[in-house]
């Protein structure tokens, strides 16, 4: 096999041989996403004083400023006066609870972190144990070095043993610590895990049945962090137990619990077919696909991440999306006024034609190839790359019948021959790849003159004479291949070659043609 057609292959799902391209092409395809919705799905979040940020633990917007220095606050912490105590403590959460520049790293340098952790386990007083909590979760919203300081300190045991309290704020400011924490990266999040962090998750979802919309929201979004990265990626079976309870999620109504729990399946669904199939086996694929129905940005964004992961898996996980009504939302998404939605949407469909020949005829049959070709005519860059792959995966694993039908019914030709003008070098291969595989068919069919000369009119041979100057050695060989195997047989015998018109359409060659009665036409 050619260093081409290798590569070809391993951008497939289908391909047993190489599916580590085929993930990195995944990653590559959603980092940039994921980069340009941050605001949807925060990592970390800091508990501030405002009326928009959603807690029980606001106080009014009128509080006063701190009045204390931050060597009063800690000398104030270190009495053995209760009150004191309290004072300075709440003075301390205060300072680190401003919307702008919060003195954290001045504050661990005064020590306050292990005397927090202190407070923390004073069970006599709720209120202190709330403003230390609340205090260490601000800390844990900052940089990775601030964090570790509160990891360092043991605190993790404790907010876990604080998931149980009956003081419902104090459990979910531990809910929100844990979930700064976990945020941070694997190796925190682990920790968090380690501490069997899931244990006290599913306790309050059994217990806690009626708790406040704030509360479910933190709860959920610390799922989402337990469920977050990779290298390595969190502990299976112990992520395994909270899918049930995220796909039961998935039928609430509330925007952040719903995009929450979209986030984490997206991000189990965004690894090995053991993974997406244990998601499955929830039920969640239904209840997913509708909710790309949904008008929320928030909620299609990782809804439709997950369908899009989930359709990277085995044909058999591929079909549930398809059975699901999966085909007619996303040719609705295709549509969508958003840039970063209508590029998932064709990276999920290329995902599907890069399967099996019954998927890519469902494909067709909801007419999703009309989309695919107004992407193509006029979608931004990386919405029409993707389509690109959504067309060449089709040449490559459809029927001769379904290949002609994107040329003949669609007429995708003249849109996808033109991206062959794309400043991506990666781009112009998969356009490339696609026309070979056209050719190829062509020649089967007896069709390859007739082909020729609809991408000669369409100005496909222009462009691709001029990619044979490109500074991209695959791409100038790529286009060189086609040029010379298909139209360097010179101009003499061009009249006898015209295509013939049959009910208003070009015919392929009938003579040599292995197409049924009347000829396959473009």
């Amino acid at each position: 096999m050619s260093k081409a057609e290798a590569s070809r292959q391993g951008a497939y799902k289908s391909n047993s041989i190489n599916t580590n391209e085929s993930r990195l092409r995944r990653h590559e395809v959603t980092v940039e996403l994921r980069k340009s919705k941050k605001e949807d799905q925060m990592f970390k979040r800091r508990n501030i004083n405002e009326e928009d940020i959603t807690s029980p633990l606001k106080e009014s917007n009128g509080q006063s400023p701190v009045q204390m220095t931050v060597d009063e606050i800690v000398a104030a912490m270190q009495s053995t006066d209760p009150e004191r105590q309290f004072a300075g403590m709440q003075a301390a959460r205060k300072m680190l609870s401003r919307e702008r520049n919060p003195p954290i790293d001045l504050m661990i340098g005064h020590g306050i972190v292990p005397i927090c952790i202190r407070f923390l386990q004073n069970f006599e007083n709720p209120l202190l144990q709330f403003e230390a909590a609340w205090a260490l979760t601000n800390i844990a919203s900052g940089t990775s070095e601030q964090t570790r300081c509160v990891i360092e300190n043991n605190a993790v045991p404790h907010f876990i043993a604080l998931l149980q309290s009956e003081n419902i704020n104090l459990a979910e400011q531990a809910v929100w610590a844990l979930g700064n924490i976990a945020g941070d990266g694997a190796a925190a999040r682990d920790i968090v895990i380690h501490h069997k962090c899931i244990d006290g998750v599913l306790n309050m979802v059994d217990l806690r049945k009626d708790i406040p919309i704030s509360f479910l929201r933190n709860n959920v979004w610390l799922m989402s962090n337990l469920c977050r990265n990779k290298n390595p990626s969190p502990p299976f079976e112990e992520i395994k137990r909270l899918l049930p309870v995220l796909s039961q999620l998935l039928c609430g109504t509330d925007i952040q619990v719903l995009a929450d729990a979209c986030w984490a399946l997206s991000y189990v669904t965004d690894d090995e077919n053991h993974k997406i199939q244990a998601v499955v086996d929830t039920g969640a694929v239904p209840r997913l696909v509708a909710l790309l129905g949904t008008d929320e940005p928030a909620i299609i964004v990782p809804a439709l991440r997950s369908v899009g992961n989930i359709v990277t898996g085995t044909d058999q996980q591929t079909d549930a999306v398809i059975a699901a009504g999966g085909l007619p939302k996303l040719g609705l998404l295709l549509q969508h006024s958003k840039n970063n939605i209508v590029k998932e949407a064709a990276w999920t469909i290329s995902n599907i034609t890069a399967g099996n020949q019954k998927q890519i005829q469902a494909v067709i049959d909801a007419e999703i190839f009309a989309q695919i070709r107004k992407v193509l005519e006029k979608g931004d860059f990386k919405s029409q790359k993707e389509a690109a792959w959504a067309v060449t995966n089709t040449t490559t694993s459809g029927t001769p019948e379904q290949i002609i039908d994107l040329i003949e019914k669609y007429q995708i030709l003249k849109p996808f021959c033109d991206l062959l003008d794309a400043k991506d070098p990666r781009t112009i291969k998969v356009v490339l790849t696609g026309l070979s595989n056209l050719f190829a068919l062509a020649e089967k069919l007896g069709g390859t003159e007739n082909l020729c000369l609809m991408v000669e009119e369409m100005g496909g041979l222009d462009k691709l004479e001029n990619l044979q100057q490109h500074e991209n050695e695959e791409v100038y060989k790529k286009a060189y291949a086609i040029i010379d195997a298909y139209f360097s047989n010179g101009d003499g015998a061009e009249s006898e070659l015209a295509p013939q018109e049959v009910n208003g359409a070009l015919e392929f060659n009938a003579a040599q043609s292995k197409a049924p009665e009347g000829g396959f036409t473009f």
